[in-house]
């Protein structure tokens, strides 16, 4: 099975994060991929959106990658000391 893309673009912030998270997820077992490259703006709620993604994979057995996850979300998990939860943090 493949994995599916999910693209996230534009502000993903306070104030963009809840509806966001209402979208549905892929029901593929192949994994997803979260794309931020088109995302302009990101604060701690994206974090928290991510992170709650991240659990909904792993309660579903499905694997994670981040692509071109944003610099200031990197920042803010290291600040919280969360950066190790974020898929592929070394």
């Amino acid at each position: 099975m493949m994995a599916e893309r999910l693209r996230l673009d534009g502000e993903l912030s306070m104030r963009t994060a809840a509806s966001v998270f209402e979208r549905p997820l892929p029901a593929t077992g192949g994994g997803w991929i979260i794309d931020f490259s088109a995302v302009t703006v990101a604060d701690s709620a994206a974090l928290a959106l991510l992170l709650a993604w991240l659990r909904r994979a792993r309660a579903r057995g499905v694997g994670v990658e981040l692509h071109a996850l944003p610099e200031s979300l990197h920042a803010l998990a290291r600040l919280y000391g969360i950066d190790v939860l974020l898929p592929g943090a070394a």
